[in-house]
């Protein structure tokens, strides 16, 4: 979620004025949506259609969104296996094999089975579908609950273990010198 709440921030920057844009788009139309079904009108004739753009748009949007969240997670995840969000979790996506680095072909391996359906939202939301049964599929899954993602690159997400050696030091709160 704290990744999710990042890559929506970096959207809400680059892809903002694209979705307003859009909204404005389809804003006539659900405008008039609203006026006829507060009147008990259900027909569909004449409703004022958005134009040719609002796709271009959406199609931008989404091209956008996906590349932001590649460029997010694909190098943070071959570097360390941690996203900003991994970190504050303290987990980490680790090869099944070794506990080594992912490497930049596993973790864009890992990324594209989750991220690139995001591009498949423009077809009546199969994506979200997709991305759905990915996230929900370590329910099902024993007994190391690998999401769909994991199984195809081959990872699993373990804890960090808390390193000894970042403890604090107990000698500061001792007052140097004698003590009466």
């Amino acid at each position: 979620m704290i990744d999710f709440g990042l890559v929506f921030a970096l959207n809400v920057v680059v892809n903002g004025w694209f979705v307003w844009r859009w909204a404005q788009e389809w804003a006539p139309y659900w405008q008039e949506v609203f006026r006829r079904a507060a009147r008990g009108d259900t027909s569909a004739e004449g409703l004022p259609l958005p134009s040719e753009q609002s796709n271009s748009l959406l199609v931008a949007i989404l091209l956008i969104a996906t590349a932001l969240w590649l460029a997010y997670e694909v190098p943070a995840m071959a570097a360390g296996g941690q996203t900003v969000g991994k970190r504050m979790m303290r987990i980490r996506a680790v090869p099944i094999a070794a506990d080594q680095p992912l490497g930049f072909r596993r973790a864009l391996s890992r990324w594209s089975t989750l991220g690139l359906p995001t591009l498949l939202w423009y077809c009546a939301g199969l994506g979200l579908v997709l991305q759905l049964v990915d996230a929900l599929s370590p329910l099902f899954d024993h007994p190391l609950r690998m999401a769909l993602h994991d199984k195809r690159a081959q990872t699993v997400v373990v804890e960090v273990p808390n390193r000894p050696d970042s403890a604090p030091s107990n000698d500061r709160n001792q007052p140097p010198g004698d003590t009466p």
